[in-house]
């Protein structure tokens, strides 16, 4: 098999295993589809496996159990035992266990990648106030991979078949929004998710919409001036070294009329500008993609979902979207 038409060995993170992430996981993998475009790896449990399989009735499905990703086979969706001890699981619950369980599986799935020993890691959800200690404090998944791979260069974006959109500012509180968006940051976003436009999705001369800060874009300054003194100069910048970036747009009239199909990605100011319509327009498959970062990292668009685990009732959809994501772009960068 040649290096262009090999199958990828995507790590799979478990998440947190109060949650949703392993029903998610399996239904996604008993996709017999996944298989024909890739070579699955989980890092997780085969006994927590085992524990959530028996909660929607997936007594058929196995895992190929293996020490390390070159054991993989390309047949079967393989896991890694990262404990053999036994697991309490306590569904729905936040506990100190399922913490401990995401941070294993997350260390273990970057270490892989930077031996280059997986191609990429798709991450199922984590509880991020559950989680965060001295080994994460990092507001999410985003911003510990960008410290794992020392790099600031990163874009937060969110891909599905209706829209593309990144955020300026990620994880931040709002009452911090205002004054962490500069021109040279959102010059930088904007640069950052062209490239990522080129070179990670094979588009050309993509055009990008960046939003206003501000009801209504500012109101021509009536309503706040960061749109003339901040986003616009950055705007015209990017322009002026051939960028098609274009604005900045009101955000609500911008979605509710539709204008966000004129083009292949958008870029907004603040999370839930962004996140919002995001979630709304993306259909139950919605990835998150880290984008600007020399490695792959896809995660479906929802958490934990505490409220329905063990119920056997989650869509797949998303998480499978993820794989399916990472394997693009994964043929993207490799297709010289």
């Amino acid at each position: 098999m040649s290096e262009k038409n090999k199958k990828f060995k995507i790590g799979i993170t478990q998440g947190d295993i109060n949650g949703i992430s392993y029903e998610v996981i399996i239904k996604s993998l008993m996709d017999n589809r996944i298989m024909d475009v890739c070579t699955p790896i989980v890092y997780g449990s085969s006994k927590i496996a085992s524990y959530h399989k028996k909660l929607f009735n997936a007594h058929d499905f196995n895992f190929n159990m293996i020490r390390n990703p070159g054991q993989a086979t390309m047949r079967r969706p393989n896991m890694i035992n990262i404990v053999e001890d036994e697991v309490k699981i306590d569904l729905g619950t936040a506990t100190e266990n399922s913490a401990q369980m995401a941070l294993l599986s997350i260390e273990e799935a970057v270490k892989d990648l930077k031996d280059g020993k997986i191609d990429a890691v798709v991450t199922a959800p984590i509880n991020k106030s559950n989680i965060y200690s001295d080994k994460f404090s990092f507001p999410g998944h985003t911003e510990y991979f960008a410290r794992a791979f020392n790099s600031d260069d990163y874009l937060m974006f969110m891909i599905c078949e209706a829209l593309k959109i990144g955020v300026v500012t990620g994880h931040i509180p709002f009452n911090e929004v205002s004054d962490t968006i500069t021109k040279e940051l959102v010059l930088h976003k904007i640069n950052l998710m062209h490239k990522s436009l080129v070179e990670d999705f094979k588009l050309v001369r993509p055009k990008i919409a960046v939003l206003g800060l501000n009801p209504h874009a500012g109101d021509e300054g009536l309503l706040g001036k960061e749109e003339i003194n901040v986003i616009s100069p950055a705007i015209r910048e990017a322009y002026s070294s051939k960028i098609n970036a274009f604005g900045t747009y009101p955000a609500d009239g911008f979605f509710a009329s539709g204008a966000y199909r004129k083009f292949d990605a958008v870029l907004a100011m603040y999370h839930d500008q962004g996140l919002v319509p995001f979630k709304i327009l993306s259909y139950d498959e919605g990835v998150n993609f880290t984008s600007g970062l020399p490695i792959v990292r896809t995660s479906p668009a929802h958490g934990t979902a505490y409220d329905i685990a063990g119920k056997g009732i989650a869509s797949p959809d998303s998480f499978r979207q993820a794989i399916y994501a990472a394997v693009d772009i994964c043929t993207n960068r490799n297709d010289d």
